[in-house]
Parts: C-alpha cells; sequence; structure tokens
C-alpha cells in the first residue's frame, strides 16, 4: 500500500502546472468509445471528445459543437450548421467530413444509431461547417440519437481515424474536447494523463449536466489507477489525490468522519445493476434456465450485501429505471425459489457450469457477484466463480466461445440509469442478436416492438408499447435486473464546480 500511494505523491509533473488527480472507478481497458458500451470507454471519452448535442441537467438536448439547426420535410431532413473555431488536439480544424465519417460509425454500434439506419440515414457534408441527415421516414428522436449521453456516445474525432472499420479500434485518441489525451505519459494499469486543450472554445452558456460550458480550469487531470479502496481512501484523506470515485458504502463512515472530505451522489439517476446472461452458450442459451434465475432473485438481498442505507438503491421490479417514465412492475415475478428450482428440473439442465466474471477489486460487483453464486448453486445450477478486474471482465465479456473454451455466462454490470430509460436506445432490451449488447439476446417480436416504440407519437400508444416490450422480455429474460444503486463519489473539500451529470466529467473543477 505504501508503495502505491509513493507512486502518487511522485507523479506530480515539473513546474507550477495545476493538476487534479481523481481515482476512476476502474481501469480503462477499451481506448475506443465507438466500440461499444464500456463505461470507462465513455467517461474517457467525455474528457477527449465533444459531441453535436448533449443533455443538460433537466436532461433536455442542447446544441453543444453545433451553432443551429432546421428540420424539413415533418422531420425526414436535417440540416447542421457548426460552430466557428472548432480545433481537434493535431490542430487540425473540425469539419463536417469529420462529423459526417464519426456519425457514419458510431451508428453501427449504437441501438439509437441502428434506428437511424434502419430508417435510411444518409449523412452528407454541405461546406466545411455544414451537414445534413435525409431520412427515408420522418422520426422524432434524430436529437435524441446525436446527443445521446450513453455509452456509446456519438463523439466526434477526425475523420481519417473515423473511417476505421467500426468493429475495429482506433489507433490514436485525438478528439476536440477540453481535455488531450497524453499517451505518452500513459501507463496501463497505473495512470491516464488529460491535459488542458488550449484550442477549445467553450459555449458561452454556464454548465448544466453534460452542456453547456466546458472550461478546463486545471492544466492536467491525472487519472490514478488504484484498485485497493483502502489505499483509494487513505490517498484521498492525505491529499494525494483529489477526488475519489465509486466510494463502497464499507468506507462511508470514516469520511464522514473527516470534516476536509465531501461525499455526494455522481449523479441522480443511479447505475442499473444487472446479471446480464450469455444467452447464446449454455447454459443460458436455455430460456428455461434464464426465466429460473429471474424467478429466484430478490434485489433486496443483492442491494443488502453492500449497504444497508436505502437512500443508496432501490428495487425497480422492471426492465425500466426507477425513474423512467415507462416504468411499469406488470407481470413481473415474486421471487420464488421453488418455482426456480423446479424450472431448472424443466429445463433439461445437463450441469454445465455458468462462468461467473468477477470484477473481485470492484466492492459492488464483488459482492453482488457471490450472492449471485450462493443463488445459482441454491437452485440446482453449477458455477465458475473466476475472478478478475473489471479491465479484464471488458475485454473478456467480447468473447462467443463456450465457457470451457475461455467463454462466459454471467458477468454483473451497472449501465447508467440513463441506458435503461426507454425502450430505443435501452441497452439490455436490445435483442438484434449479434449486434445487441454483450450476451447477444435474439428475439425479433422485442426488435419488431422497439421500432414501433421509436415511430410512436401518441403517448398512449407508446406507453402500450413499452408494456408490450416488457411481457415480452419476461419471457425471454435477456437479463435478470438487480435494482438501482446510487454511486457516491468523495472529493476534497476545497474543490468548486463539481457536476453530476450522467457521466464523471472534471471540466469546470477548480480549487480554492
Amino acid at each position: 500500500m505504501l508503495a502505491l500511494l509513493a507512486s502518487v505523491a511522485l507523479a506530480l509533473p515539473a513546474g507550477a502546472q495545476s493538476v487534479l488527480r481523481v481515482k476512476p472507478s476502474s481501469d480503462v481497458r477499451v481506448m475506443d468509445p465507438h466500440l461499444g458500451s464500456d463505461s470507462m470507454a465513455r467517461n474517457m471519452g467525455y474528457m477527449v471528445y465533444d459531441t453535436l448535442f448533449a443533455v443538460d441537467a433537466d436532461l433536455r438536448v442542447r446544441p453543444q459543437m453545433v451553432e443551429s439547426w432546421t428540420s424539413e420535410e415533418a422531420g425526414r431532413v436535417w440540416r447542421f450548421r457548426l460552430r466557428e473555431g472548432l480545433v481537434f488536439h493535431d490542430g487540425a480544424p473540425v469539419t463536417s467530413a469529420d462529423v459526417v465519417a464519426s456519425l457514419r460509425r458510431w451508428a453501427q454500434n449504437d441501438g439509437l444509431g441502428q434506428q437511424l439506419i434502419a430508417r435510411g440515414a444518409v449523412f452528407e457534408a454541405a461546406s466545411p461547417r455544414d451537414f445534413s441527415l435525409t431520412l427515408n421516414t420522418p422520426w422524432g428522436m434524430v436529437l435524441e440519437a446525436l446527443g445521446k449521453p450513453g455509452a456509446p456516445v456519438p463523439f466526434i474525432m477526425p475523420e481519417r481515424l473515423a473511417q476505421t472499420p467500426a468493429s475495429r479500434a482506433v489507433t490514436e485518441t485525438i478528439g476536440s474536447g477540453p481535455f488531450r489525451f497524453v499517451a505518452s505519459e500513459w501507463r496501463a494499469g497505473d495512470r491516464l494523463v488529460f491535459a488542458r486543450h488550449a484550442g477549445y472554445q467553450p459555449r458561452a452558456e454556464a454548465p448544466s449536466g453534460l452542456a453547456g460550458s466546458k472550461t478546463p480550469r486545471f492544466d492536467r487531470v491525472e487519472w490514478m489507477i488504484l484498485p485497493d479502496q483502502q489505499t483509494a481512501l487513505d490517498a484521498l484523506r492525505q491529499g494525494m489525490i483529489d477526488i475519489a470515485e465509486d466510494i463502497p458504502a464499507d468506507l462511508l463512515a470514516v469520511l464522514r468522519r473527516d470534516r476536509n472530505i465531501v461525499i455526494a451522489n455522481q449523479d441522480s439517476l443511479g447505475v442499473a445493476q444487472q446479471i446480464r446472461l450469455n444467452t447464446t452458450q449454455p447454459p443460458f442459451d436455455n430460456p428455461l434456465l434464464r426465466r429460473a434465475l429471474l424467478e429466484a432473485v430478490d434485489g433486496r438481498e443483492f442491494l443488502a450485501a453492500v449497504t444497508t442505507d436505502p437512500s443508496q438503491g432501490r428495487v425497480c421490479n422492471s426492465w425500466y429505471a426507477c425513474s423512467s417514465p415507462w416504468h411499469t412492475e406488470a407481470g413481473w415475478p415474486r421471487p420464488n425459489l421453488e418455482r426456480a428450482r423446479q424450472l431448472v428440473r424443466d429445463s433439461g439442465y445437463d450441469g454445465t457450469p455458468a462462468v461467473l466474471l468477477n470484477a473481485a477489486e470492484n466492492t459492488n460487483i464483488n459482492a453482488f457477484t457471490l450472492v449471485a453464486d450462493q443463488l445459482l448453486r441454491s437452485i440446482g445450477i453449477r458455477t465458475d466463480v473466476q475472478a478478475m478486474d473489471w479491465a479484464t471482465v471488458v475485454a473478456r465479456r467480447q468473447s462467443r466461445e463456450p465457457v470451457g473454451r475461455g467463454g462466459w455466462s454471467i458477468f454483473i454490470s451497472g449501465p447508467g440509469g440513463l441506458d435503461m430509460m426507454e425502450p430505443v436506445s435501452h441497452l439490455g432490451l436490445r435483442s438484434n442478436c449479434e449486434r445487441a449488447w454483450f450476451g447477444w439476446p435474439c428475439d425479433a417480436e422485442i426488435e419488431r416492438l422497439r421500432a414501433a416504440f421509436a415511430d410512436g407519437q401518441d403517448e398512449a400508444a407508446k406507453r402500450e408499447i413499452a408494456a408490450r416490450i416488457q411481457a415480452r422480455a419476461l419471457e425471454t429474460v435477456p437479463y435478470v435486473p438487480i435494482g438501482v444503486q446510487y454511486q457516491l463519489r468523495a472529493h476534497r473539500a476545497n474543490l468548486d464546480g463539481l457536476l453530476s451529470p450522467p457521466a464523471p466529467v472534471y471540466w469546470n473543477v477548480q480549487r480554492r
């Protein structure tokens, strides 16, 4: 532990640069934020890249890189104009060609982007600052798609990088956001360094959520990778780091006694903790086994494993986040272990072990995984819990191999609540087979209903469609919800300007 703390202390840059040191929730293994749903890739992306639109503190879509836009032909044709003075970290100006290439690439991996593609989306550059989007049919969620805050975010990167196939990572991390990634100082498993982007021109509006002014007030922001939570706590209390994300509940009492430390929610929506199932490989390619786990899970038992404070989490009993306007508990089964055991027997389960990927350094995931392990064994499913760090989980969950050849059956994750609010962008419900989130659920009926929801104009009709999606997903079980949990962030009391949007960001932060 002392060696780790010493490495933090020795990370001071030369000269009089101002430095903000952050212990992020985890390390960053995926450096390309277009590739998928990893929250750490998204968080890194917000440091480096900018977006055309962004959501404010009230989740309203606001312009960011865009100066103005118009909609024609009842929403079939959209025209956009970029702000003046946008420049990438390599000095090249941001042009509409960069935007078009970035959007085409992002859309291939994102749920809303795929809806755009299904509607014949054609992005075209008209001039260096002007571009258009043309659809076969009008669609009412264009701005929501271009301003979505959840991973993968439609970040804008240089055209030469955005021409990289959507299935392959870009080779450089270059954006036009408030900070630039200092690749020469990146040490995987140790630290990531971001430096102020001197060419960044913030918007004039006040900062709100992910929108408005993004003003970098520190010369450098350093993400210190400290997997041991006690080490991170000691570093925070001694002033070696300024901010620690995702503080486990069992350390809160010590921090609250320190008047130099402030504790607050990282965001107001929380994360949708869930048991993600690999639906393509035994044992959970069998829908009866997926249903058995759904029948067995009591989210209250999982949350109780990490906190006894009801303000830090709640059970939703729905595919939609607790705060979603489409939230419904219709048809949700009450936990019933005997019913779950009977489903296992009815399934013809052959004893194939369920491999659980356990990000053991994450207090919450570790606790949830151990509860899931015990629960699975109690209903008659063999298990194999494999401990690793979160970055390894992120890499391993991409495997489609059987469990005997390095595959997996379960990982536990908490995507942001915004990713679980409505059917179209819903990360967990997407059931478009190989293009779905890890676990790759495949169901044509859910996909048909998601498309119908996106096309719907009447709220009552959309509510009915959302309920039908809930009913269908109770049959297919793409994953098993645990509940919404509110992540806590601790920081030194001498910091001002911290925002609490759906992703942790560190522009506008300053030290008193």
